[in-house]
């Protein structure tokens, strides 16, 4: 079930301290479920560290190696050889995974020291309490920090990392923002995939040489959403809409007026990106381009609450190399502009990711939107399925970055006790011919019909039930019906039934009794329904079109 909106947060922030000495950062509690928990810590940036960090980058980018400007000033590095040949497998998977284990505890105990680690373990005290997760955002405010893999900070050994729990939902953040307008969740999933240039002159990424229309099918289908398993492993519907549509190679004028004349609350960029100054590069078609700058000005005007984006570096910063010396650009990296002009939460990857790989988290992370998770908590699944599918000592997992809004508290979806179920705004009354209309029918021999009215249809034993069911295995309030739709356009509803029992409800589906129990399914017409109890009363649900039941 997703996690509600009142999670606590902790929000800790790095920046380095404008002193004669070199490498000297603070690092402070920024957010706190409690007052005593906004604490601070000064402490020295190890060389060790940074050693660690350019073994990381030899060993898992070699061939894009980013900017090391922290310790000894690094020269310009044209390329670095792998030092780790792939022929010795063995050897190195052993030698990668103590490489990412090693860095990533060294990156925790860095910045878990003293009253920021104690300010930890009481958040997570106050977390487990009220029975949610803790989110935790880090404000990384030195542009040199930014590049580091942060997300798989562990606390030791065989311990999972942040980026990988669910009880701690992990996150980036900056607090050079804009205020975020009143933004309630959406009942709907609705994206708008734009699919990119598919080719860089001189690029040799095998991510230049896929065909559009195939890439723009393959994520399509990606993104809509999949059967899932209940809790006795049936599979079931996704309880939430979702809804794609796609744009291939648009030029910035498409881009914009198809974001104008629709709402959609995920934005969905597929193709090649570069680190710049303003938030980088999309190349949207040949010769068409759009920075980060001019692209946050549309989605934060149509209201856009998640940004995606199957780019490399999306979320790397550009980097300065005028002074001989690599220099990190602030706030310059896509997923921090976007943040900076109001766009709830961003999505991006840290280095080169594989198309398969991508692919493989993308449809996990959808899934797991279209249950209603929040967005941090997705991640966090998708995350997982990169792990299992491509192991731990690869970077696979590490790549992805969710960039929240301080004022946002990740709620992409509405839970279904959150959901006012509403008329298609197209149409003055139910009775509209253009909306089709469900019942409920009994299978005995009284055939009894029960209109599915606007609203909520309740199924149970009391009286106070729209349909009241004598038997012993119902309870007083047994099951829910209900629809839902997008708003403002002619499409038909879906209609979907919750179980609120104690025995759970069984349906008919795909040719067989299936029980849910505590859970909430789509159903179609023709679907039959028991309620408690496989020696209960049938009943049909169906949906017409006429203005007639009889």
């Amino acid at each position: 079930m997703p996690f509600p909106p009142e999670s606590p947060c902790l929000n800790i922030a790095i920046a380095r301290l404008n002193i004669p000495e070199a490498n000297h950062f603070a690092t402070w509690v920024m957010q706190a479920p409690i007052h005593r928990g906004y604490v601070h810590n000064d402490q020295i940036w190890p060389e060790t560290l940074s050693q660690a960090w350019k073994a990381w980058l030899e060993v898992f980018s070699p061939q894009s190696f980013p900017a090391i400007p922290i310790g000894t000033p690094q020269p310009v590095l044209a390329s670095t050889p792998n030092i780790y040949p792939a022929t010795a497998s063995n050897v190195r998977i052993n030698r990668t995974s103590r490489l990412m284990q090693n860095l990533g505890i060294s990156l925790w105990q860095w910045l878990f020291q003293g009253e920021i680690a104690q300010s930890l373990h009481q958040s997570e005290g106050i977390a487990i309490g009220q029975e949610v997760p803790l989110q935790v955002r880090l404000d990384i405010r030195a542009p040199e920090l930014i590049a580091l893999p942060w997300e798989i900070m562990q606390p030791g050994i065989s311990l999972p990392a942040f980026s990988l729990s669910r009880e701690i939902l992990f996150s980036r953040t900056t607090s050079d923002v804009h205020s975020l307008p009143p933004l309630p969740p959406s009942p709907y999933l609705n994206i708008l995939l734009v699919i990119g240039e598919s080719a860089l002159q001189g690029q040799s990424s095998t991510l230049s040489k896929l065909e559009l229309e195939e890439e723009a099918v393959r994520l399509t289908e990606v993104l809509k959403p999949r059967e899932i398993k209940n809790q006795n492993s049936h599979s079931v519907n996704s309880i939430v809409p979702c809804r794609v549509d796609t744009l291939i190679q648009p030029t910035p004028e498409e881009l914009i007026s198809y974001l104008d004349k629709k709402i959609y609350n995920v934005f969905f960029y597929a193709g090649h990106g570069k680190p710049g100054p303003d938030g980088g590069w999309l190349f949207l078609a040949p010769e068409t381009t759009l920075n980060g700058t001019e692209l946050a000005q549309v989605l934060v005007r149509n209201g856009v609450t998640l940004a995606v984006f199957n780019a490399c570096w999306g979320a790397q910063p550009a980097t300065d190399i005028s002074s001989g010396q690599v220099q990190a650009i602030p706030r310059s990296s896509l997923a921090e502009v976007l943040i900076h002009h109001g766009v709830p939460a961003v999505l991006g990857m840290r280095d080169e990711i594989a198309d398969g790989e991508a692919l493989s988290f993308i449809q996990v992370f959808a899934q797991c939107l279209t249950e209603g998770m929040l967005i941090d908590q997705a991640v966090a699944v998708a995350r997982q399925q990169l792990l299992t599918l491509y192991r731990f000592n690869q970077p696979a997992w590490t790549l992805p970055v969710l960039y929240m809004h301080p004022e946002f508290n990740g709620q992409l979806i509405q839970v279904f006790d959150e959901l006012v179920t509403q008329l298609p705004t197209n149409s003055p009354t139910w009775f509209s011919s253009s909306t089709s209309r469900a019942f409920l029918r009994s299978q005995d021999n009284n055939s009894q019909v029960w209109p599915i009215w606007p609203g909520t249809i309740a199924v149970g034993r009391s009286q106070e039930n729209d349909v009241v069911i004598f038997e012993r295995w119902v309870s007083q309030k047994h099951a829910e019906i209900f629809s839902r739709c997008f708003p403002g356009e002619q499409v038909t509803s879906t209609y979907f039934l919750k179980d609120i029992s104690r025995f759970g409800t069984l349906i008919y589906q795909s040719g067989d009794w299936q029980r849910i129990h505590r859970d909430q399914v789509a159903i179609t017409s023709g679907t039959l329904v028991k309620f408690g109890s496989s020696q209960g009363q049938a009943f049909e649900f169906v949906i017409e079109t006429t203005k007639d039941f009889s």
